[in-house]
Protein backbone atom coordinates (compact mmCIF):
# COMPACT_ATOMS: atom_id res chain seq x y z
CA UNK A 1 0.00 0.00 0.00
CA UNK A 2 1.31 3.45 -0.93
CA UNK A 3 1.99 5.99 1.79
CA UNK A 4 -0.03 9.20 1.57
CA UNK A 5 2.01 12.05 0.15
CA UNK A 6 -0.04 14.87 1.58
CA UNK A 7 -0.75 15.31 5.24
CA UNK A 8 -2.68 17.99 7.06
CA UNK A 9 0.64 19.61 7.82
CA UNK A 10 1.44 19.88 4.11
CA UNK A 11 -2.00 21.26 3.32
CA UNK A 12 -1.77 23.81 6.14
CA UNK A 13 1.70 24.83 4.97
CA UNK A 14 0.33 25.24 1.46
CA UNK A 15 -2.52 27.40 2.84
CA UNK A 16 -0.09 29.63 4.71
CA UNK A 17 2.06 30.05 1.63
CA UNK A 18 -0.89 30.92 -0.58
CA UNK A 19 -2.81 32.89 2.12
CA UNK A 20 -6.03 30.95 1.61
CA UNK A 21 -7.97 30.15 4.74
CA UNK A 22 -11.60 30.34 3.67
CA UNK A 23 -14.10 27.58 4.45
CA UNK A 24 -14.60 26.31 0.89
CA UNK A 25 -10.90 25.60 0.37
CA UNK A 26 -10.73 23.71 3.64
CA UNK A 27 -13.69 21.56 2.59
CA UNK A 28 -12.15 21.12 -0.84
CA UNK A 29 -8.86 19.98 0.68
CA UNK A 30 -10.62 17.55 3.01
CA UNK A 31 -12.47 16.05 0.06
CA UNK A 32 -9.23 15.66 -1.87
CA UNK A 33 -7.43 14.02 1.06
CA UNK A 34 -10.21 11.46 1.36
CA UNK A 35 -9.43 10.35 -2.20
CA UNK A 36 -5.69 10.01 -1.69
CA UNK A 37 -5.62 6.25 -1.15
CA UNK A 38 -7.79 5.47 -4.17
CA UNK A 39 -5.81 7.96 -6.28
CA UNK A 40 -2.60 6.20 -5.26
CA UNK A 41 -3.99 2.84 -6.37
CA UNK A 42 -5.22 4.33 -9.66
CA UNK A 43 -1.85 6.00 -10.26
CA UNK A 44 -0.08 2.70 -9.68
CA UNK A 45 -2.43 0.97 -12.12
CA UNK A 46 -1.46 3.55 -14.75
CA UNK A 47 2.28 3.62 -14.14
CA UNK A 48 3.10 0.15 -12.75
CA UNK A 49 5.86 1.83 -10.76
CA UNK A 50 5.57 3.00 -7.15
CA UNK A 51 7.80 6.05 -7.52
CA UNK A 52 6.08 7.18 -10.71
CA UNK A 53 2.71 6.62 -9.02
CA UNK A 54 3.75 8.82 -6.09
CA UNK A 55 4.91 11.52 -8.48
CA UNK A 56 1.65 11.31 -10.40
CA UNK A 57 -0.45 11.63 -7.24
CA UNK A 58 1.62 14.57 -6.09
CA UNK A 59 1.32 16.31 -9.44
CA UNK A 60 -2.42 15.64 -9.47
CA UNK A 61 -2.84 17.21 -6.02
CA UNK A 62 -0.73 20.18 -7.09
CA UNK A 63 -2.82 20.75 -10.22
CA UNK A 64 -6.08 20.31 -8.33
CA UNK A 65 -5.08 22.80 -5.64
CA UNK A 66 -3.82 25.31 -8.20
CA UNK A 67 -7.00 25.01 -10.26
CA UNK A 68 -9.43 24.95 -7.37
CA UNK A 69 -11.26 28.02 -8.69
CA UNK A 70 -12.25 26.02 -11.78
CA UNK A 71 -14.04 23.44 -9.64
CA UNK A 72 -17.72 24.02 -9.00
CA UNK A 73 -19.70 22.53 -6.10
CA UNK A 74 -22.06 20.78 -8.53
CA UNK A 75 -19.18 18.79 -10.03
CA UNK A 76 -18.27 15.33 -8.78
CA UNK A 77 -14.90 15.93 -7.13
CA UNK A 78 -13.79 12.32 -7.54
CA UNK A 79 -14.43 12.37 -11.29
CA UNK A 80 -12.78 15.79 -11.58
CA UNK A 81 -9.61 14.72 -9.80
CA UNK A 82 -9.41 11.38 -11.62
CA UNK A 83 -9.68 13.26 -14.90
CA UNK A 84 -6.81 15.52 -13.86
CA UNK A 85 -4.73 12.44 -13.04
CA UNK A 86 -5.60 10.64 -16.27
CA UNK A 87 -4.83 13.70 -18.41
CA UNK A 88 -1.56 14.31 -16.57
CA UNK A 89 -0.52 10.71 -17.15
CA UNK A 90 -1.47 10.84 -20.84
CA UNK A 91 0.40 14.11 -21.41
CA UNK A 92 3.51 12.79 -19.67
CA UNK A 93 3.29 9.54 -21.63
CA UNK A 94 3.04 11.43 -24.91
CA UNK A 95 5.98 13.63 -23.95
CA UNK A 96 8.14 10.61 -23.09
CA UNK A 97 7.07 8.73 -26.22
CA UNK A 98 7.86 11.73 -28.40
CA UNK A 99 11.36 11.99 -26.96
CA UNK A 100 11.95 8.26 -27.44
CA UNK A 101 10.51 8.34 -30.96
CA UNK A 102 12.78 11.20 -31.98
CA UNK A 103 15.79 9.30 -30.71
CA UNK A 104 14.64 6.00 -32.20
CA UNK A 105 13.94 7.51 -35.61
CA UNK A 106 17.39 9.13 -35.68
CA UNK A 107 19.02 5.82 -34.83
CA UNK A 108 16.83 3.94 -37.29
CA UNK A 109 17.55 6.48 -40.03
CA UNK A 110 21.28 6.19 -39.37
CA UNK A 111 21.12 2.40 -39.51
CA UNK A 112 18.99 2.38 -42.66
CA UNK A 113 21.09 4.94 -44.52
CA UNK A 114 24.60 4.05 -43.39
CA UNK A 115 24.70 0.39 -42.43
CA UNK A 116 22.83 -1.98 -44.68
CA UNK A 117 21.73 -5.11 -42.84
CA UNK A 118 23.02 -7.47 -45.50
CA UNK A 119 25.95 -7.05 -47.85
CA UNK A 120 25.15 -9.64 -50.41
CA UNK A 121 24.45 -9.47 -54.15
CA UNK A 122 20.78 -10.36 -53.69
CA UNK A 123 20.10 -7.37 -51.44
CA UNK A 124 21.92 -5.03 -53.85
CA UNK A 125 19.92 -6.43 -56.74
CA UNK A 126 16.66 -5.97 -54.83
CA UNK A 127 17.51 -2.38 -53.99
CA UNK A 128 18.44 -1.59 -57.58
CA UNK A 129 15.31 -3.32 -58.83
CA UNK A 130 13.11 -1.35 -56.41
CA UNK A 131 14.78 1.91 -57.41
CA UNK A 132 14.21 1.10 -61.07
CA UNK A 133 10.53 0.30 -60.48
CA UNK A 134 10.00 3.50 -58.45
CA UNK A 135 11.70 5.53 -61.19
CA UNK A 136 9.40 3.95 -63.77
CA UNK A 137 6.34 5.55 -62.13
CA UNK A 138 4.85 8.62 -63.79
CA UNK A 139 6.30 11.84 -62.33
CA UNK A 140 2.97 12.92 -60.75
CA UNK A 141 3.06 9.68 -58.69
CA UNK A 142 6.81 9.23 -58.31
CA UNK A 143 7.67 12.65 -56.87
CA UNK A 144 5.14 12.62 -53.98
CA UNK A 145 6.04 8.98 -53.23
CA UNK A 146 9.77 9.70 -53.11
CA UNK A 147 9.22 12.78 -50.95
CA UNK A 148 7.10 10.74 -48.53
CA UNK A 149 9.70 7.98 -48.51
CA UNK A 150 12.35 10.60 -47.72
CA UNK A 151 10.44 11.64 -44.60
CA UNK A 152 8.28 14.54 -45.74
CA UNK A 153 4.84 14.74 -44.18
CA UNK A 154 1.74 14.79 -46.35
CA UNK A 155 1.08 18.48 -45.67
CA UNK A 156 4.69 19.41 -46.47
CA UNK A 157 4.47 17.56 -49.78
CA UNK A 158 1.17 19.27 -50.60
CA UNK A 159 2.63 22.69 -49.85
CA UNK A 160 5.83 22.01 -51.79
CA UNK A 161 4.04 20.71 -54.89
CA UNK A 162 1.06 23.07 -54.70
CA UNK A 163 -1.46 20.22 -54.45
CA UNK A 164 -4.39 19.50 -52.18
CA UNK A 165 -3.68 17.24 -49.22
CA UNK A 166 -6.14 14.62 -50.44
CA UNK A 167 -4.48 14.55 -53.85
CA UNK A 168 -1.09 13.89 -52.27
CA UNK A 169 -2.46 11.07 -50.13
CA UNK A 170 -4.20 9.51 -53.13
CA UNK A 171 -1.10 9.67 -55.31
CA UNK A 172 1.05 8.06 -52.64
CA UNK A 173 -1.56 5.36 -52.14
CA UNK A 174 -1.79 4.66 -55.87
CA UNK A 175 2.02 4.63 -56.11
CA UNK A 176 2.15 1.93 -53.46
CA UNK A 177 -0.48 -0.10 -55.29
CA UNK A 178 1.40 0.20 -58.59
CA UNK A 179 4.64 -0.85 -56.92
CA UNK A 180 3.03 -3.90 -55.35
CA UNK A 181 1.57 -4.91 -58.74
CA UNK A 182 4.95 -4.58 -60.44
CA UNK A 183 6.71 -6.57 -57.70
CA UNK A 184 4.35 -9.55 -58.01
Amino acid sequence: MLKPLYSWYNICTWKIITNTNDYMKTTFEKDILELEESLSRYAYSLTSNRDDAKDLVQETFFKALNNQEKFSDQTNIKAWIYTIMKNTFINDYRRRTKRQTLFSSDVQEYVLNNRPAEHNPESEFSFRELTKIVNSLEPEFRVPFQMHDSGYKYQEIADELGLHLGTVKSRIHFSRQKLMEKLK
